[in-house]
């Protein structure tokens, strides 16, 4: 049910005006829920059941036997582990460097004995393909493949943040999208905790004074709408990665691992991918 921002006089002409920002549950992933995010009347989706338990434990035994990174942290802190090279690594570089390309290829190594001997990703590319009823590619620097199909554990909890790769890496991308998308795929979820909050709000200039090393003190989304998604073990989450989002960290027993990338909407048609 949608939220109304404010009330109405009844004797008023005025239609209501609704937030059009809640958390959205389904079984099944579909091209709308794609175009609301994209369009800005959704605020997350959680699609229940993305996969099995079995194949998410089965993915599970094969990270068990691989080593995570983890983000600089000088730059991200809390810490936060990882799989597979993120764009935004490489910022001081103003390109993708040479660097960027061998942990994408090694990350990819990695990833593609993970699943019974194939990769996780090709699974989930597929099935975002099914739902969204078209292509879904990488996006393209230089005219290379981006990597896609980055493997994180955060336990301690995510700031407050955005994530828009034309506004904090301009020019790294060969084709702008015309909406950005984040896609978690959880592969494991604790008993507690974990959730992901977005909120109703992108970030502004003004923010900067509010800055907290990577992040932004909450401050700035006092009041704002917000949509909570609090997945299981084979659940999906999307949402607009423009809008200022943060993750609780975990309580009781458990891992919060997902398989991550950004979906891309562009004019074109395909869904463009990448980390």
């Amino acid at each position: 049910m949608a939220e109304t921002v404010v009330d109405q006089d009844i004797s008023s002409n005025a239609s209501p005006i609704f937030t059009l920002f809640d958390s959205e549950t389904a079984d099944e992933l579909t091209r709308d829920h794609i175009l609301r995010l994209a369009v800005g009347v959704l605020g997350a989706v959680r699609i229940r059941g993305f996969s099995s338990p079995e194949e998410c434990a089965a993915i599970m035994e094969g990270l068990d036997r691989r080593e995570f990174g983890e983000y600089d942290q000088n730059l991200i802190f809390p810490p936060i582990a990882k799989i597979g090279p993120a764009a935004y690594d490489y910022y001081g570089a103003h390109t993708l460097t040479d660097a960027y390309w061998q942990d994408a290829d090694e990350a990819r190594r990695l990833r593609s004995k993970l699943y019974g001997g194939n990769d996780p990703m090709d699974v989930a590319v597929a099935r975002v393909a099914r739902g969204w009823g078209g292509e879904v590619e990488p996006a393209r620097s230089r005219g290379r493949e981006m990597f896609a199909g980055m493997i994180r554990e955060i336990a301690n909890g995510a700031k407050l943040h955005f994530d828009e790769i034309v506004r904090e890496f301009p020019g790294i991308v060969d084709e702008t999208p015309a909406s950005f998308l984040t896609l978690n795929w959880y592969l494991s979820m604790p008993e507690e905790g974990g959730e992901t909050r977005v909120y109703r709000r992108r970030w502004r200039p003004a923010d900067e004074i509010h800055r907290d090393g990577y992040g932004y003190d909450e401050k700035v989304v006092e009041d704002e709408p917000v949509a909570v998604a609090s997945p299981q073990t084979g659940d999906v989450v999307i949402f607009d990665s423009r809008n200022l989002h943060a993750v609780n960290a975990i309580g009781g027993e458990g891992r919060r691992v997902s398989l991550s990338f950004f979906l891309g909407v562009t004019g074109r048609g395909p869904l463009q991918i990448w980390s």
